[in-house]
C-alpha cells in the first residue's frame, strides 16, 4: 500500500512539474523557435545530420552563461537572453523618396536579380530601402539624449526592458539588460552595423541612470520599483509602430535548396519579394558575424522538435508595410554571442552555408576588413566618436574583437567559394 502510495504521489509532482513547465513555455513567448533547414542543391536536408538533442536542457537553459565565465558581472542576477517583442503600435519613419517606393510597387523590371555570378543586380540595390539613414539617426540621437522621460512602462519585451515616453510624445526602448554583456551587445551591434553599411536597426544611444537629472527625475518612483541601480548604463533605441512580423521566406526553409545564383524560383519573383530576399542576406551575413543565437539560429536550433517553426514569424525581425526589414533586440550579439560560440557555432556555420547571394557594397565592405584586418580599431573609433558614454560601458575585450575579426575572414572566404562556384553562371 505506501508502494502504491509512494507511486501516485510522485506521479501527481511529475504532472503538476509537466503543467507549471508548459505554462512557464508558453509564458515565455517564442522562446522557443525552432531551426532552419534546407535542401541541398539534388535532393536532401541542406542541414545535413544536425543532432537531435532532446536533453533535460531546455532552449532558454542554453542561452545563459555559466557564471564563472562572468566574474565581472559582480552578482547580477543571472539570468536568459531571450527577448519577447510587441508588434504595435510603433511608428516607422520611412527615410525613402516616393519614387523609390513606386517603383518597389511596380510590376518586376525585366533582367537577370542576379550579376557577376553571386551579387544582386543594380537595379535591385538601387530600389532597396534606406532603412535609417545615417542623418536620421543622428538627429535622433542627439534629441533623445536631451529630451525628458516622462514615462515607464512595459511594453519591450522582458520587465527589464521598458518602453518609454519622452516630453515630446516619442517614444523608445530601454534596455537595462539582465547583465552588461546584453547593453553592451546591442550598442556594439549597432555600430557594427553601421561599419556594414547595413541600415535596417532604429537608432541607438547610451544614457546613465540618475533619478537626480533632468532627463530621468519623472521617473523616479517607478525606476526605484524596478530596482535598477543608479548609475547603470542602459540603451535607448527608437520605438518603431506599425510592424508586423516575417515569416522565414521559402528559399531558406528546410524543404528548399537554400538561396544561390542558380534557384530558378528567383527569376519567378516579385520586386517586393525580390528586395525582402536582398534585405535576408544581408541579416544572415550580419548575424553570423556577431554570432547573435537569437534570430535565425534559435530557429535551426528549434527544429528538432518543431518541424514548422518557419512558418511562424521569425525572433526579432519586423517588417514595416513597405516592406523595410527591421533587426530588432540585437542583444545576443558580439559579447553574449562570442561567450557561448561554441555551443551555437555549428548552426551559425549552417546557416551561413544556406546562402550564397549577397549585396555587392557589403561584400566589398566585409573584403575591405579583411584586408586591412582593423575591424577592432574602425569600430572602436566609431564607437567612441558617436557615443560619449563608450568609455562607462566599455569595449570588446582583445579575445573578443579577435573573434570578429577571424568571423570577418572566414565570411570573406565563405564568399570567395561561392564566386568560385557560380561565377560561370
Amino acid at each position: 500500500m505506501r508502494a502504491v502510495s509512494a507511486n501516485f504521489f510522485a506521479l501527481l509532482f511529475l504532472c503538476a512539474f509537466a503543467s507549471v513547465f508548459y505554462v512557464w513555455s508558453a509564458l515565455e513567448n517564442r522562446v522557443e523557435r525552432h531551426k532552419r533547414m534546407f535542401s541541398v542543391p539534388g535532393g536532401g536536408s541542406f542541414y545535413p545530420s544536425l543532432p537531435v538533442d532532446l536533453s533535460a536542457k531546455t532552449f532558454r537553459a542554453l542561452l545563459a552563461v555559466p557564471p564563472a565565465q562572468r566574474p565581472h558581472l559582480g552578482g547580477r542576477l543571472e539570468a536568459l537572453n531571450l527577448t519577447d517583442i510587441s508588434v504595435g503600435s510603433r511608428n516607422y519613419h520611412m527615410n525613402g523618396d516616393n519614387k523609390r517606393s513606386t517603383q518597389r510597387e511596380g510590376p518586376v523590371k525585366l533582367g537577370s536579380p542576379v550579376e557577376d555570378g553571386i551579387f544582386w543586380s543594380k537595379w535591385l540595390e538601387e530600389l532597396l530601402p534606406v532603412g535609417f539613414t545615417e542623418e536620421y539617426a543622428r538627429t535622433w540621437r542627439e534629441r533623445a539624449r536631451t529630451h525628458r522621460i516622462v514615462k515607464l512602462e512595459s511594453g519591450c519585451g522582458r520587465i527589464s526592458n521598458q518602453l518609454a515616453t519622452f516630453a515630446d510624445g516619442t517614444k523608445a526602448c530601454v534596455r537595462y539588460g539582465i547583465n552588461a554583456d546584453q547593453v553592451q551587445g546591442e550598442t556594439l551591434t549597432y555600430y557594427l552595423a553601421s561599419l556594414l553599411g547595413i541600415t535596417n536597426l532604429p537608432p541607438l544611444i547610451l544614457s546613465q541612470l540618475n533619478t537626480y537629472s533632468e532627463q530621468w527625475a519623472a521617473v523616479r518612483t517607478r525606476i526605484d520599483s524596478l530596482q535598477w541601480s543608479d548609475r547603470a548604463v542602459v540603451s535607448l533605441t527608437e520605438w518603431v509602430s506599425n510592424l508586423t512580423g516575417v515569416v522565414t521566406p521559402a528559399p531558406l526553409r528546410q524543404e528548399s535548396s537554400g538561396l544561390h545564383p542558380a534557384l530558378e524560383e528567383l527569376r519567378n519573383k516579385t520586386t517586393v519579394e525580390l528586395l525582402e530576399l536582398v534585405q535576408w542576406t544581408d541579416l544572415i551575413i550580419f548575424d553570423y558575424l556577431t554570432a547573435n543565437f537569437d534570430r535565425l539560429v534559435s530557429n535551426l536550433f528549434s527544429l528538432q522538435w518543431d518541424s514548422r517553426v518557419m512558418e511562424r514569424d521569425t525572433n526579432n525581425l519586423l517588417k514595416t508595410p513597405g516592406g523595410d526589414l527591421v533587426f530588432i533586440d540585437n542583444e545576443a550579439g558580439l559579447v553574449h554571442g562570442f561567450r557561448v560560440l561554441n555551443m551555437w557555432e555549428k548552426y551559425h556555420n549552417t546557416v551561413l552555408s544556406s546562402v550564397c547571394v549577397f549585396r555587392k557594397r557589403t561584400a566589398q565592405l566585409v573584403a575591405e576588413l579583411h584586408r586591412r584586418r582593423d575591424s577592432r580599431k574602425r569600430l572602436l573609433e566609431l564607437y567612441r566618436d558617436s557615443e560619449p558614454l563608450s568609455l562607462e560601458l566599455g569595449f570588446l575585450s582583445d579575445e573578443h574583437a579577435g573573434v570578429l575579426q577571424d568571423r570577418i575572414d572566414r565570411l570573406y572566404k565563405h564568399i570567395l567559394y561561392c564566386k568560385g562556384k557560380y561565377s560561370q553562371l
